[in-house]
């Protein structure tokens, strides 16, 4: 994959001397916030992560090339560029052989993150299965990445808008562990619990890395998804932010809003409705991610 990768100095020093490094995704850039909150967002994670002794690397698409690890002045550009495509696995070839610009989701972040050899990604919250799957057939490819590709994700839980059970059940059929850090239910990215249990809870992230270590040396394929519920103080109540996003779905369906238009229509739909709450509450919990993903990194990097 070397031809297709340009890897930031930064990023490439850390590889070099066995530091650890966070993948972070760029969708949340260019998709899931406006500006200027989304690039004030990308360079406090950033920020986040050094303090806590790991190397960021934010990984996107410019003119056809895969970055992992941008500079100040290619965040903002991209933050402010309404053209960028969003690229899963199925868009790399093309966003590539036409040199446009992309903004790689956690499918597409998971993806880019493993060809550069990094362990640890951090985003918000996971892609999983659309509610009324069962007339649409919306599933996100994030959840077939998570039952192929080598990298532990640290996450929220699946983004509310989801069918959260079934999104469980079918990481569950695709042998992906779901741990819950310091938390017995599973998140629901809003709000810290979704009603439904982890498949473990590890109160400590060495026992986590521990996991990841063992099942790398299985050979098992896939990734660990390591549930980090918002912080309390920033979480937003679960039955307010179920008749919110109700309401959203509602008015995307009567608005004929489907594939991958979805996601950024109804969380951008969810931000009206709330005031601006949930935009916070969103910033918040992948910032809390990102400190736990740079732990997490670095005792991944101390264990080889």
């Amino acid at each position: 994959m070397k031809p297709f990768l340009d890897v930031h100095p930064e990023v490439a020093a850390a590889q070099a001397e066995g530091r650890p490094i966070v993948a972070l995704e760029s969708t949340i850039i260019a998709h899931g916030m406006p500006y200027p909150q989304n690039i004030e967002t990308a360079r406090e994670l950033e920020a986040i992560i050094r303090a806590a002794g790991a190397v960021p690397a934010t990984i996107g698409i410019l003119k056809g090339r895969i970055k992992i690890g941008m500079s100040a002045e290619q965040l903002e550009s991209f933050g402010q560029n309404p053209q960028v495509e969003k690229v899963s696995r199925r868009d790399f070839p093309l966003v590539l052989a036409q040199k446009k610009d992309g903004a790689t989701t956690v499918a597409g972040t998971m993806i880019a993150a493993h060809w550069a050899g990094i362990k640890v990604f951090v985003t918000g919250g996971l892609g999983g299965v659309h509610r009324g799957v069962s007339e649409s057939w919306d599933i996100s490819a994030d959840l077939q990445e998570l039952m192929n590709t080598d990298v532990a994700v640290v996450c929220a839980g699946v983004k509310s808008i989801l069918d959260i059970p079934k999104t469980l059940e079918f990481l569950e059929t695709a042998g992906v562990p779901v741990l819950g850090y310091k938390t017995s239910d599973f998140p629901a990215f809003f709000s810290r619990s979704s009603g439904h249990p982890v498949l473990q809870r590890c109160d400590e992230l060495s026992g986590i890395a521990e996991v990841i270590r063992i099942k790398s040396q299985l050979g098992l394929r896939g990734s660990v998804v390591v549930a980090n519920p918002i912080p309390e103080a920033d979480a937003m109540a679960k039955d307010e932010i179920d008749s919110v996003i109700e309401e959203a779905l509602k008015q995307s369906q009567k608005e004929g809003i489907a594939g991958k238009a979805v996601t950024p229509y109804l969380l951008k739909s969810i931000v009206a409705k709330t005031e601006g709450r949930s935009l916070k509450a969103n910033i918040a919990l992948v910032k809390h991610n990102a400190k736990v993903g740079a732990q997490l990194a670095k005792i991944l990097a101390h264990m080889e």
